[in-house]
């Protein structure tokens, strides 16, 4: 198609894509108040009658005039966007696929349906450590002291917490591409893994926001787990790769290995000559031409 059509279908695609967030975000309006109160679970909230003091429990606020009706838009409009993903996220992959080559799909095909199984586990994971993390912050404060806790940062601090876990667990399925695409090989991820383990345990320590080593051991050791299974993983393909082409892994600059034995030649068979000319191909001459019997 023109560049035109090009576009003329990518506003059709995003047309249809926007349209189903904007219904879900109006639908997720009159639901506002059930999400916010499922989003902050994580809080140990006070009961009627009881007062915050020394981290016993928290009280969530709204800071200024105007958080209820921002909080209520920002709720509504998250989630008309996740829940109305596999809309646009199709809309996306119709516009993209006519594009593709059919081996292309193929890996489109395999990373998406690993990819949304390996985010919802790191997403559910990070909501049942929420509950956790949240009561070892509050528990840091002094006695004497209470918790008004804002409900926008209760939403930033789970978003964020999901998001992180979620996109963590995306590791394994990268390198897992990488080594797919031929860009990594399993033997060079084995040799990262002392590195890969303690970068994994120390962006774990620092992206939880506990002091305790639950939030820590939660994220690093599913991922530890998951980046040796797309060692083996890898390993396997290459073996398979190596199988069917013995010079798949040499580098560009790199020569592969030549057999120099030398081969016993057979006997020499005679071969008739072809008559390249009309005159050669008449039998019955047999004059010569200065003593040729080709008139060149």
């Amino acid at each position: 198609m023109p560049l035109v059509e090009h576009l003329r279908e990518l506003r059709n695609r995003m047309s249809k894509g926007l349209l189903a967030i904007i219904v879900v975000t109006i639908v997720a309006v009159f639901y506002s108040e059930q999400i916010m109160s499922f989003l902050g679970e994580s809080v140990p909230s006070c009961e009627k009658g009881e007062v915050s003091d020394g981290g016993n429990c928290a009280n969530v606020v709204f800071n200024t005039l105007t958080s209820p009706f921002t909080t209520t838009i920002r709720i509504s409009l998250t989630t008309g966007i996740i829940v109305a993903s596999p809309v646009w996220l199709y809309q996306l992959w119709a516009f993209v696929a006519p594009g593709l080559h059919k081996n292309e799909k193929k890996y489109t095909y395999a990373f998406v349906a690993s990819a949304v199984p390996l985010f919802t586990a790191g997403a559910y994971l990070a909501y049942l450590i929420l509950p956790i993390s949240v009561k070892v912050l509050i528990s840091l404060t002094p006695e004497g002291s209470g918790n008004l806790v804002s409900l926008d940062e209760v939403l930033d601090f789970t978003t964020r917490m999901v998001l992180v876990f979620g996109l963590a667990f995306e590791l394994p399925l990268v390198l897992v591409m990488l080594n797919m695409t031929g860009m990594v090989t399993g033997r060079r991820m084995v040799g990262w893994w002392r590195g890969v383990v303690m970068g994994v345990f120390v962006f774990g320590a620092v992206i939880t926001p506990t002091t305790d080593p639950v939030g820590m051991l939660a994220l690093a050791g599913p991922i530890v787990v998951l980046y040796f299974g797309a060692v083996g993983f890898s390993l396997i393909n290459d073996r398979r790769r190596r199988r069917k082409n013995p010079d798949a892994e040499l580098d560009d600059d790199e020569a592969s290995d030549l057999d120099h034995t030398p081969e016993t030649v057979g006997a020499v068979e005679p071969v008739s000559t072809v008559a390249a000319l009309p005159e050669q191909a008449d039998s019955n001459r047999t004059a010569r031409v200065n003593g040729y019997d080709d008139v060149t």
